[in-house]
């Protein structure tokens, strides 16, 4: 049974001095657990998808685009199951549903609990998979679709596990998580890792929650268990929403290569390819992902 939201303002210093706006945060329980949303903008919705990496959470992925964005768009950022403040999924729950399968039927259940119908939706690498899924689950609520590297809608040519996805994989094998870790991290993620150096402390404190440490151990585990990601890239044809694939040449972890079968199967899509950058389009090129992802999602 999914009931109503509780809502709790956040207006904290960080976003008076950097001018980002005020959000919104619910907890919406689900019948798998509770899930964290963050909300700020009015206008059409635009639901924010965060990606898999470890310490990840919608609003550490997506606060430098809040400004931009909620000025056209009304922005929902769901903690996807095991990140942020949502439920962590068991491994029974695991070995059940794929974790793309779970993050769908979570989403949609709190979408219904914000009264929220239709919706564009946007996704990057792990969250880029539950986009397609959910484009696929639920056609007549996604109006349009955009897609960061999206994970198992791709089909790579060269060889995998991707150094990205070994790299999230070693984050908390071995001694398990340090600052060191995070940063070799964060450098095989983007094309120019010094810009980025700041960002390490914080994505680390974050990573350590001992929860979320255990789930990414089932996470990863259940990961090995069905050998990757949703093999999505069989069904992207089916997808009516329009399109708009977004990529970094250099990415590491879902590769560019990879990047041709979506191109070809979907019917209403368009690749912008941006050169020098990773996997972290949002953050490596932001302004043109803000200018390019509000003119796609604004025009008629």
């Amino acid at each position: 049974m999914t009931t109503a939201p509780t809502g709790e303002h956040r207006l904290t210093e960080e976003h008076r001095l950097t001018g980002e706006p005020e959000l919104v945060e619910h907890t919406v329980r689900t019948t798998l657990g509770p899930i964290t949303v963050s909300e700020a903008g009015t206008g059409p919705v635009l639901v924010m998808l965060h990606g898999g990496g470890p310490g990840a959470s919608a609003v550490a992925n997506y606060h430098q685009n809040l400004p931009a964005l909620t000025g056209h768009f009304r922005v929902v950022l769901p903690d996807q199951p095991g990140f942020g403040g949502s439920y962590r999924p068991t491994e029974e729950d695991l070995d059940a549903r794929s974790i793309t399968e779970i993050t769908v039927d979570a989403l949609l259940q709190t979408l219904d609990a914000l009264g929220i119908d239709r919706f564009h939706l946007l996704g990057n690498s792990l969250g880029g998979a539950a986009a397609i899924a959910t484009a696929l689950t639920a056609p007549e609520r996604v109006e349009k679709l955009v897609l960061m590297a999206p994970g198992g809608g791709w089909l790579p040519f060269g060889p995998t596990p991707t150094e990205g996805q070994k790299a999230m994989f070693r984050y908390y094998n071995g001694e398990g998580p340090t600052l060191k870790k995070m940063r070799d991290f964060i450098g095989v993620m983007t094309a120019e890792p010094k810009r980025w150096a700041d960002t390490a402390q914080a994505r680390y404190e974050a990573s350590l929650d001992e929860s979320h440490v255990a789930f990414y151990h089932r996470y990863n585990a259940a990961f090995a268990k069905r050998h990757g990601m949703d093999p999505l890239w069989q069904r992207v044809h089916r997808i009516t929403a329009p399109t708009l694939l977004l990529w970094g040449r250099d990415d590491r972890t879902i590769t560019l290569d990879g990047a041709q079968l979506m191109l070809k199967q979907l019917r209403d899509v368009q690749l912008h390819v941006f050169g020098g950058c990773g996997h972290w389009v949002q953050l490596e090129r932001q302004a043109a992902f803000e200018r390019l992802v509000t003119d796609f999602l604004k025009e008629d």
